[in-house]
């Protein structure tokens, strides 16, 4: 780092303290050859991540067109915006963590549907249907049955099948 007062290549540091929120380090530094002192902050660069659409356009991702499109999902289903924001972040860190910086919008799609599977099914049906272009009932019913086999699945470690209390369904069209 050069004293920006002098250009002198070298400088001790003085003080560090973490600021905005965590997201930078602001550092209090004197130069070896003037003796004055200045500041520094050091924020961690993202590499922005560019998303490539069903059409083949490329887009920056965008944090909070993600949200907006999970709180419509999730309305009225007792989703806080705290827990919807916690998921977009996940999704934001999973991404930042690869190696290639262009991700398909299927993948961000299907990243978002394994979490409200797990959250909420109804907020999963509502997001299937926008994401996967539901054309009609055949597509929900399609999905409905994947998420019932897909619970059942899960359930069926802790219930056995001579149980009557379980019940299976079954959509036909």
């Amino acid at each position: 780092m050069q004293c920006p007062f002098c250009q002198y290549p070298d400088n001790r540091v003085l003080e560090s303290r973490s600021t905005e929120g965590g997201q930078s380090i602001r550092r209090r530094r004197e130069c070896l050859d003037c003796k004055r002192r200045f500041t520094t902050y050091e924020r961690i660069e993202f590499v922005p991540i560019t998303v490539i659409k069903r059409d083949g356009r490329r887009e920056s991702f965008d944090y909070s067109k993600l949200l907006r499109g999970m709180i419509r999902a999730c309305q009225k289903t007792g989703i806080t915006q705290t827990q919807l924001e916690s998921v977009v972040d996940e999704i934001e860190g999973a991404l930042q963590q690869r190696p290639v910086r262009e991700v398909h919008s299927y993948e961000i799609g299907e990243l978002v549907l394994a979490q409200l599977r797990v959250i909420n099914e109804v907020a999963y049906i509502r997001f299937a249907s926008v994401y996967r272009q539901f054309q009609g009932i055949r597509d929900f019913v399609e999905t409905l049955n994947h998420l019932q086999n897909h619970s059942e699945d899960s359930a069926s470690a802790m219930v056995t099948a001579e149980d009557p209390s379980v019940l299976a369904f079954e959509f036909k069209i």
